[in-house]
């Protein structure tokens, strides 16, 4: 039987928030979020490989996914799982780490990609409700005392080892997803050979080269889709050679067509 999609972006009180229901049996490939995300598995099951390991999530479960992440997600036994989601934009998140712990600087990210906990659990379901509804006070607290149950302890982490030229490749694709780059041209611009740079990239970032423009692309895509533009402008700017183009890798990645997620803003 042809696995069901079904996703709803529900409505949400606060700026710099989306709210996410989803019941369904796609196969998300590997991809990543510019958003911290926050989730509860309500019915079925998820395997999924992250950026912190191997993931295995049962009824009851939240997940958490840190912005660019890399990530996929299969739903166990081939079944429809269902869940809902939490995306907050890295502004959003920083105002709230602020607020739990002002000498942290604003600096937080999610340290289990999984937790079986009915308390955190309650406390989603709590704040996914308020969030909802027309409370701005609920929502706000339901929220801040979610989060402050799952960010981490500020880091302490040694310095990053990461070769400074492949910083400049990340930034190149960063700063123009919709450009016609090359390794030859990635290579000249981190001062290594392409092998190099393809090695190198996929063992820090989780993607090669090709697989992280396209997931800025369809990054791109979205944010331009939720100012308000034509598709067909959507897909000539975002990078894609044309809008079907963009249709079949937009519903692999997030399980609905541009159409669709147009008609959810």
């Amino acid at each position: 039987m042809a696995a069901q999609t079904g996703f709803r972006v529900v409505e949400t009180i606060q700026p710099g928030l989306r709210a996410v229901l989803a019941d369904t049996a796609h196969a998300f490939p590997r991809h990543s979020h510019d958003e911290f995300g926050i989730g509860l598995i309500e019915a079925g099951g998820q395997l999924s490989a992250s950026g912190r390991g191997q993931v295995t999530a049962g009824a009851g479960d939240v997940i958490t996914v840190n912005p660019g992440e890399v990530h996929d997600g299969s739903p166990l036994r081939n079944e429809n799982r269902r869940w809902r989601m939490l995306y907050l934009e890295p502004s959003l998140m920083r105002s709230l780490a602020d607020g739990i712990d002002p000498e942290a600087g604003g600096q937080g990210e999610f340290h289990a990609p999984v937790l079986s906990d009915r308390r955190i659990a309650q406390r989603f379901a709590h704040a996914y409700r308020g969030l909802s509804e027309r409370s701005s006070l609920a929502g706000e607290e339901a929220l801040l005392t979610l989060t402050a149950g799952l960010l981490s302890a500020r880091s302490t982490c040694l310095a990053d080892p990461l070769h400074p030229g492949l910083r400049r490749v990340k930034a190149l694709i960063d700063d123009a997803p919709d450009a016609d780059l090359s390794l030859a041209l990635m290579a000249d611009e981190a001062g290594l050979s392409r092998f190099q740079v393809l090695r190198a990239f996929a063992a820090h970032y989780g993607l090669t080269p090709h697989a992280y423009l396209m997931q800025r692309r369809a990054s791109r895509a979205r944010a331009l889709i939720r100012s308000g533009r034509p598709l067909a402008d959507v897909a000539f700017e975002a990078g894609y050679a044309d809008q079907s183009h963009m249709t079949r890798d937009f519903r692999r990645r997030y399980g609905l067509t541009p159409a669709a997620f147009a008609g959810q803003r």
